[in-house]
């Protein structure tokens, strides 16, 4: 399924991420890939309200959860400066599917990282 939400669309997610060496790319590829579901999902799912978001967001929070041991088998680590990437990028998704109530800790709620 392709985004047919047009600032999706043409969202860089995780921007910083990608511009630091210490991310691998290959794994913050996989942390792009868990967004994207997650704006498939959206556009799919269309949830009605807050609840439907969260178990939509907590869904891809858990997937990024399994992506630390490869952050670390790699060298890296989501630290303070991916934590906060990742969690501004939940924040836009939200925003961009119409949710702009959303508490932005809750969006993430599940993390472990």
């Amino acid at each position: 399924m392709s985004i047919t939400n047009p600032q999706v669309a043409e969202h860089a997610f995780l921007r910083l991420l990608y511009a630091s060496s210490y991310f691998p790319d290959h794994v913050v590829d996989k942390g792009r890939a868990v967004l994207l579901r997650l704006c498939e999902r959206m556009e799919a799912e269309r949830p009605k309200d807050l609840a439907g978001l969260y178990a939509l967001s907590h869904a891809a929070t858990e997937e990024f959860n399994l992506l630390e041991a490869e952050f670390a088998a790699a060298g890296s680590e989501i630290d303070t400066v991916a934590r906060e990437e990742i969690a501004e990028d939940f924040w836009f998704i939200a925003t961009a599917y119409g949710f702009a109530d959303a508490d932005a800790e809750e969006l993430i709620a599940p993390r472990e990282w």
